[in-house]
């Protein structure tokens, strides 16, 4: 689960500023359905708190205890309620259900073995109100790109960010792609340039191909009902980034 990727949750969030089309495409879907959201894998709370500075009853769940009292500590800066849980999205049982389910920001790509993402499918569907969706976001892999996981570490000029303590942190990463588990094991290097790897970090993210989706989707009890190629809305087609995904039960 790559819990030690997490535990820093304030550079977390320095490393992946929050993407405000995605958190728009979020509200916009927590608006469409009403009612109750709960993301699962909601870290820090980049798509939560802003849908609950509307209104919206919000509950997230993660894996991290470091991550829940990062987004706890921003809900209440803000004055957004919300409820924090402690959980694995693979088999949870909150006692009710919810108008929205969202798992954002490849989230979802920490299960890696079939049998756990139907696992979080089907806690999923008994999570889900009558007309309740669930909508998701996760690459579209490219095997290109993977083909280039190679395991020579590289230096990531984009995620380069500032830490208030220690100035300008560059990012170095190197992965690995393991075809028969669609699974790129990835090593990332934190430093500075007088401190060289203050933190090393492992991260493995699980790869969904666009034909396995459905049939995964089918064995937790659900549909897709809809995948989008971008936040647009635009399509899905063979070259998009992105599968974003409305669901709904089967």
């Amino acid at each position: 689960m790559s819990e030690q990727f997490y535990s820093d949750a304030r550079s977390y969030d320095r490393l992946f500023p929050r993407g405000e089309r995605a958190v728009e495409f979020y509200e916009a879907e927590a608006a469409r359905q009403g009612g109750s959201v709960l993301e699962l894998g909601c870290g820090t709370g980049h798509k939560l708190i802003p849908i609950g500075s509307h209104g919206q009853s919000c509950v997230g769940l993660d894996l991290s205890t470091a991550m829940l009292a990062e987004a706890g500590r921003k809900a209440r800066e803000r004055r957004v309620e919300a409820e924090w849980v402690q959980g694995d999205m693979r088999d949870f049982d909150l006692g009710r259900t919810f108008d929205l389910v969202i798992i954002a920001s490849n989230s979802l790509l920490h299960l890696h073995e079939p049998e756990d993402l139907v696992a979080c499918f089907r806690s999923v569907r008994r999570h889900l109100a009558p007309g309740a969706r669930l909508v998701f976001d996760v690459f579209n892999p490219s095997v290109r790109m993977l083909a280039q996981a190679d395991g020579a570490r590289r230096r990531r000029d984009a995620l380069s960010f500032v830490d208030p303590g220690r100035g300008v942190v560059h990012v170095d990463v190197a992965e690995t792609y393991d075809a028969a588990a669609q699974v790129t094991r990835g090593t990332w290097y934190f430093s500075t340039d007088t401190e060289a790897d203050f933190t090393v970090a492992p991260l493995e993210i699980r790869s969904i191909f666009p034909q396995e989706l459905p049939l995964l989707l089918s064995l937790g009890g659900l549909r897709l009902v809809e995948r989008f190629g971008d936040w647009s809305r635009a399509p899905f087609t063979e070259g998009a980034a992105l599968q974003l995904c409305i669901c709904e039960p089967s």
